[in-house]
């Protein structure tokens, strides 16, 4: 394997004199300043070796020998689903945010110390410290009940963490492990988390987002088709078969919402009709995701960073990104006309790339894949231009309450 593609170790006897995460990003100029930092070019290596992992690879995934560090987590994951047994939702009109969230919650920080310590053994023990942020922030927020991809986002981050100490070895199987049975597993509890508990989208951008919820399973779905001759406007044509993150994902907005596809998730049916190839939906996923995610100091300035995720901002050769756009009321993505202008920007270990942006509506990011022409390469994403908030509500219907250990290609 390649230098460039080695994910570095953090050794147990370096952890006592590395500070603990804290909140870093306040400001725009801290957004920018996070892709300058090692912890950020960690993550980006992470993601890409976890998407390679997973090329032709189909659920359900099928280890005869899974490591201790998967099983371990996986008695982890179905815990804290039983504790939603435990602690049943609370009779109250709200649309969103059961109050009994926030006791499934406290019951979390409460225990928090000791299961990371079942979960790690002596041996991983003194990096309890620096993995707590990252899994208490993973299930959403007690305070304002509500999930998104800020929290998606930290379990990655913790998924990562345990990598960098060798918890999880960066081995082909581990990481397949990683996101077909570990990250599979996360999802099926926090789809419960949401739908027993009825979590606010964090931050949604309705009918303009990608997803409500979450982002990561459409990378890695996409991924795992990347290779394969199925279409990309299969997804226009339920039941989709569970073989992939990319269907489930699918499958589960369908379960959610009411009304027309192309109607409530607008990205996806653009996406279905206009990507002939899912390596370039794979691809463009990841420019998308650095710029709706990773680029939006509304979702990022609530992760813990520093410690094991550096926060060391560096001479490097990643460019800085211009700041955000708020110009707002331009065409829809899907519809825009003319060659857009060019721009070039960069992800940690990709180098500097030009494509074309595309117009945008109400300050979205314009998908990489919606202009003829407008991804040149696999690389960065476009720059952070959607809002936050809520620009176009969705309505949501009962969800059949299907406990994980019966629903479909659970993992055991």
């Amino acid at each position: 394997m390649a230098e460039n593609t080695l994910l570095r170790q953090v050794s147990i006897a370096e952890l006592p004199v590395l500070p603990l995460p804290s909140l870093k990003i306040k400001t725009e100029e801290d957004v920018l300043n996070w892709r300058d930092t090692q912890g950020y070019r960690d993550y980006g290596l992470f993601l890409r070796r976890l998407n390679e992992s997973v090329v032709g690879q189909v659920l359900p995934r099928v280890n005869q020998t899974p490591s201790t560090a998967t099983t371990s987590t996986l008695q982890l994951l179905d815990k804290l689903d039983r504790w939603i047994d435990e602690i049943p939702p609370l009779p109250t009109p709200q649309r969103f945010g059961n109050l009994a969230f926030r006791t499934w919650g406290k019951r979390l920080e409460d225990e928090a110390a000791s299961l990371l310590d079942d979960l790690l053994g002596p041996e991983f023990s003194p990096a309890i410290p620096h993995l707590t942020p990252y899994f208490l922030t993973s299930f959403g927020s007690f305070t304002r009940m509500d999930y998104g991809t800020g929290h998606e986002t930290s379990f990655a981050l913790f998924l990562l963490c345990a990598t960098l100490i060798r918890f999880f070895e960066p081995t082909l199987e581990q990481e397949r492990d990683i996101v077909l049975v570990l990250f599979v597993r996360y999802l099926y509890l926090c789809w419960r988390l949401q739908d027993v508990y009825r979590l606010e989208p964090a931050g949604s951008h309705g009918v303009w987002g990608l997803d409500d919820y979450s982002f990561l399973g459409y990378i890695f779905g996409s991924a795992q088709l990347r290779d394969s001759d199925v279409p990309v406007s299969a997804v226009l044509h339920p039941p989709l078969p569970p073989t992939n993150l990319y269907f489930m994902s699918v499958s589960r907005i369908r379960e959610v919402k009411t009304g027309p596809f192309h109607e409530h998730s607008s990205q996806l049916h653009s996406i279905a009709c206009g990507v002939p190839r899912w390596a370039k939906v794979n691809s463009g996923l990841f420019k998308m995701y650095e710029a709706e995610v990773l680029g939006k100091r509304v979702v990022v300035q609530h992760i813990p960073l520093g410690g094991l995720l550096e926060w060391n901002t560096s001479s490097s050769d990643i460019e800085s990104p211009s700041p955000p756009s708020q110009t707002a009321n331009t065409p829809a993505p899907w519809a825009s006309t003319g060659t857009p202008a060019t721009v070039r920007t960069s992800i940690p270990g990709h180098g500097s790339h030009a494509f074309a942006p595309g117009a945008t509506r109400l300050g979205a990011t314009a998908a990489p894949w919606t202009a003829p022409g407008s991804l040149r390469n696999a690389g960065p994403l476009v720059p952070p231009q959607m809002p936050v908030g809520v620009l176009a509500n969705t309505t949501l219907r009962p969800t059949r309450h299907v406990h994980p250990g019966s629903a479909p290609n659970h993992p055991q």
